[in-house]
This record gives structure tokens, C-alpha cells and sequence, in this order.
């Protein structure tokens, strides 16, 4: 038997998150309202309605991630719990909750550029998938499906614990739960 492991959100890193998608939120609104002063031999684009194209883009983009960041300011939650049952992630925008010990079949490391995370092999993906409750969260599912072969994946970005550390709590907690059979 494991005992309860709550981690937290990092407000921190949360409100860090934030200012960094304002800016890139200014951004957009910049390409959009001036294509025109983008600097074309930088990257040999020169269409404007391109380049308005990718500022309305992401103005879109991280303002759905702006809205994301300021409900996980506000959320009383853990970002993280690990205990007899198995992980419950509410670290980010795909997180599906509880992750039963009995369904993961492989927990794997994953880095993109400087950020690594966790990928959740699970035996029945598409459960979890279909169980999502949204058609964003499920396009997210999807695209990490596609991906990495499992729509689960643990971010550390907006939790407040090292991610060695986690790393080793998470295989240790399986182990004693599952026991071999892991």
C-alpha cells in the first residue's frame, strides 16, 4: 500500500506562463494588424495574407492557452496525486484525471527541446479518448495518439516538483502497487 501524494500547481510558474502568452498574444495582434512591417528576408514571406493568417492564428492559439492558464491560477486542486488507485493529472489542458495502475502498461520519458514529460502508455487509449469532456481536449488525445503513440502525458510546467524526483515517485508507487507484473 502507497500513501497519498499530493502535488500542487506552481502558481509560479502559472503566472510565468501567463505573461509569456501575452506577449505572444501581442504578437499576433502585431501580424495581423501590420503584415506589411514583417521582416520578409528573415524567413523569404512575403504575403501579407499569410502572414495576418498566422497572427489571427495565434492570437486564437494562446488565448484558448491564456484562458487555460488563468483557470489553473484559480484552481484549488492538486496538479498531481499519486496513490493506491493510480495518477490523477490535472497538470494541464489534456489531463484526464485519474490514470488507474491497472491500465498503464509503460510510463516513458519524452523531452521536446528543453521541455520533458511523462508519456502514459495505457492498454485501452481509446477509452480515455472517448471519455475526454471535450472536443478540445479530445483533439488534444488525438494529436498526442498520433504523436507518441498514447494520449496521455504528464507536463511538470505547471507543477511545482522536480521532475527527477517524479519520475522516480511514479515508478516506485507502480511497483509496489503492481507489484512484477510491471
Amino acid at each position: 500500500m502507497i500513501e497519498k501524494i499530493e502535488i500542487p500547481l506552481s502558481k509560479k510558474k502559472i503566472i510565468f506562463l501567463l505573461g509569456g502568452g501575452v506577449i505572444l498574444i501581442a504578437g499576433g495582434i502585431w501580424l495581423a494588424a501590420n503584415p506589411e512591417n514583417f521582416i520578409p528576408n528573415l524567413f523569404r514571406i512575403t504575403d501579407p495574407d499569410f502572414i495576418r493568417f498566422w497572427g489571427i492564428a495565434g492570437i486564437v492559439f494562446f488565448g484558448l492557452a491564456l484562458i487555460f492558464g488563468i483557470k489553473k491560477l484559480f484552481d484549488k486542486r492538486s496538479g498531481l496525486i499519486i496513490d493506491q488507485e493510480g495518477i490523477t493529472d490535472n497538470s494541464n489542458a489534456s489531463s484526464i484525471g485519474l490514470i488507474k495502475w491497472a491500465d498503464i502498461t509503460d510510463i516513458r520519458t519524452e523531452q521536446v527541446m528543453s521541455t520533458k514529460f511523462f508519456l502514459i502508455d495505457v492498454k485501452n487509449p481509446e477509452y480515455y479518448i472517448e471519455n475526454s469532456n471535450s472536443r478540445l481536449k479530445m483533439k488534444l488525445l488525438r494529436a498526442n495518439m498520433s504523436s507518441y503513440g498514447t494520449p496521455l502525458s504528464i507536463t511538470l510546467s505547471t507543477l511545482d516538483y522536480d521532475f527527477h524526483r517524479l519520475e522516480k515517485l511514479i515508478k516506485e508507487s507502480r511497483e509496489k502497487t503492481c507489484g512484477n507484473n510491471v
